[in-house]
C-alpha cells in the first residue's frame, strides 16, 4: 500500500508537470524599486485545447492571493480595483491576445515581491498556470562608526556597524587583532519590506587599544564585493608619566645633567609641572616644559624631582630621587678598558699561533730537503800534530757542523780504529789546496800509531771511500 500510494503520487506530480511546461513563463525577475518589470507568460501550440481566458494573481510571501489583471477574448481586458497594484499594471500589448497575456508593473515596490501566477482557463483540460517569482533588491545604506570610551574594566561597546533598507538582510563581519567580542546582528523588518541589520563590537578598553585598526565589512547580493569600513578605536585616559634622563652618576660639578618628563594621555596632556619633594627648586635647575635641565650638579640637587601632567580626564604623576656622588662612577671607562684588553688579547693570541706555523713549517721544509753542505773530495789524512795551523778563527755552528759530520764519517768508515784522543782533520791547509789529491806521493801511505790512526793499505787510488769531516 506504501508503494502504490508512493507512485500514485509521483504519476500526479508528473502529470502537473506536463500540464504546468505547456505555460511558459520565467521562473525569476529580479528588479529594483522604482523600476519597470516585465513578466512573460505563452501558451504555445495549445493544438486541440481551447483557450477560453487568462488571468495573472498576485501571491504576497504573507497575504492572500489577488487577481490583478484579467484577459477574455469577447469582454476584453480587465484590473480588479482591489488590486494592490491598481494603476501600475497592464497587459503588454494593446489589445492583449492569449497567445502572450505578458504584462508590466512600473514604478515596483518592495511590497510588489512575491508570486505571480499566470492561469489559463482551457477547455477540456481544464485551468493550467505557471508561476514567476518576483524577487525585489533594494541596495542597503552601510554605515560603521566608533565610539568613544574611557579605559576601564568591564567591557564596552567600542565599535558599532550598521546596514540599513536593504533587502534582502545584509551580512556583517569584523575583522581586528583586538581580543573583543561581537554582538549578536539585530535584524529588523522595515515597513517597505526591507531590512536593517546592527552589528557592534564589545571590548575591555585599556590606554593601549588607543588608535588601534578594526574593520567592519557588509556583505549584499547588490553588491560585487564586501564594503569594507576600516577604523581606529578611540579610548580616553589619563596621562601615563614617567621621568627619563638620570643615569645614576650625578656627580659634584657635572655639567648638562637633566630629566625629561614623558607623558602619553588622551585628551592629550594641557599641563605639565615639576616641584620637589621638600616643596623648593633648587636654583640652578631651569625648566622649560617637560625639560629639567642642571647647570652644575652640587648638593642641593639631592633631592626628589615629581612631574605632574593633566588632561581633562585627570592627571598623573612620576618622581625621581638624585644621589649626587663625590667623583663619579668609572663606568663607561672600564668597559672600554675591557673591550681594549680583549681585543689586545685576541691580536696577541692570534700572533703566536701564526708564529708557532711559521715555525714548524721551517723545520718540515729543513728536514725534508736537500742536504745544504757539498761532501769534500777524497783527501788524504793527517794526525793532529802534523795538521798545518789554520789561522782563520772557527764559528759555534761551523764547529757543531764540523762534529756532526765528523760522527757520520767514523760510523761509514770501517778500517779506521781509535785507541787514543785524536782529532780529525778534514781538510788540507793552506797550503795543500794548492795540490789537494797528491795521488801519486802518498796514496799507499798509512799513519803511524803515534798519530793515532790506522788506515787499511786496501785504500787505494780510485777506490772508493768516505772522506773525514771538515773543519772550516
Amino acid at each position: 500500500m506504501k508503494m502504490s500510494g508512493l507512485l500514485s503520487a509521483l504519476i500526479l506530480l508528473i502529470i502537473q508537470g506536463s500540464l504546468a511546461q505547456r505555460v511558459r513563463v520565467e521562473q525569476e525577475v529580479v528588479s529594483y524599486p522604482g523600476q519597470t518589470v516585465t513578466l512573460r507568460c505563452q501558451f504555445p501550440n495549445p493544438g486541440e485545447t481551447q483557450l477560453t481566458q487568462v488571468s495573472w494573481i498576485f501571491e504576497p510571501t504573507d497575504a492572500e492571493r489577488t487577481n490583478i489583471a484579467v484577459f477574455h477574448p469577447n469582454f476584453g481586458a480587465s484590473y480588479p480595483a482591489k488590486s494592490p497594484l491598481s494603476g501600475r499594471v497592464s497587459f503588454v500589448t494593446d489589445p492583449p491576445t492569449l497567445e502572450n497575456p505578458s504584462i508590466k508593473i512600473i514604478e515596483v515596490k518592495m511590497t510588489d515581491e512575491g508570486r505571480y501566477i499566470c492561469e489559463y482557463a482551457t477547455y477540456p483540460s481544464g485551468n493550467e498556470q505557471g508561476v514567476t517569482s518576483l524577487i525585489m533588491l533594494a541596495k542597503p545604506k552601510n554605515l560603521a562608526t566608533t565610539v568613544r570610551v574611557n579605559a576601564g574594566k568591564t567591557p564596552v561597546i567600542v565599535a558599532r556597524c550598521e546596514s540599513s533598507n536593504g533587502r534582502p538582510a545584509a551580512t556583517i563581519s569584523w575583522s581586528t587583532a583586538l581580543n573583543g567580542n561581537v554582538t549578536a546582528p539585530i535584524e529588523t523588518e522595515n515597513p517597505d519590506n526591507t531590512f536593517s541589520v546592527q552589528s557592534a563590537y564589545m571590548l575591555v578598553p585599556q590606554p593601549s587599544d588607543n588608535g588601534k585598526d578594526i574593520s567592519c565589512m557588509v556583505s549584499h547580493r547588490t553588491l560585487t564585493q564586501p564594503e569594507t569600513f576600516p577604523m581606529k578605536l578611540v579610548v580616553e585616559y589619563p596621562p601615563q608619566v614617567k621621568i627619563v634622563g638620570y643615569d645614576n652618576n650625578w656627580y659634584r660639578g657635572r655639567t648638562s645633567a637633566y630629566l625629561i618628563c614623558q607623558a602619553d594621555g588622551n585628551p592629550v596632556p594641557t599641563t605639565v609641572t615639576w616641584r620637589t619633594l621638600s616643596g623648593l627648586m633648587p636654583e640652578k635647575v631651569q625648566v622649560q616644559e617637560n625639560r629639567l635641565a642642571v647647570q652644575n650638579v652640587d648638593d642641593t640637587i639631592n633631592t626628589t624631582f615629581i612631574c605632574e601632567v593633566k588632561n581633562s580626564l585627570g592627571y598623573g604623576r612620576d618622581q625621581i630621587s638624585v644621589f649626587v656622588r663625590e667623583f663619579p662612577q668609572p663606568m663607561k671607562g672600564a668597559a672600554i678598558g675591557g673591550i681594549i684588553g680583549g681585543i689586545l688579547c685576541v691580536i696577541i693570541l692570534v700572533a703566536l699561533i701564526a708564529t708557532i706555523v711559521m715555525v714548524r713549517k721551517c723545520k718540515r721544509k729543513n728536514k725534508d730537503g736537500p742536504p745544504t753542505h757539498k761532501p769534500p773530495p777524497p783527501i788524504k789524512t793527517y794526525s793532529y800534530s802534523d795538521r798545518p795551523s789554520i789561522d782563520k778563527p772557527v764559528s759555534d755552528s761551523q764547529l757543531m757542523h764540523h762534529e756532526t759530520e765528523k760522527e757520520d764519517a767514523m760510523k761509514d768508515l770501517s778500517a779506521y780504529h781509535d785507541d787514543k784522543d785524536h782529532y780529525e782533520p778534514s781538510r788540507f791547509s793552506w797550503e795543500d789546496k794548492q795540490s789537494p789529491y797528491q795521488d801519486d806521493r802518498d796514496e799507499d801511505r798509512t799513519m803511524g800509531e803515534e798519530d793515532g790512526y790506522y788506515i787499511t793499505s786496501s785504500a787505494s787510488r780510485g777506490s772508493s771511500f768516505m772522506s773525514p769531516a771538515v773543519i772550516v
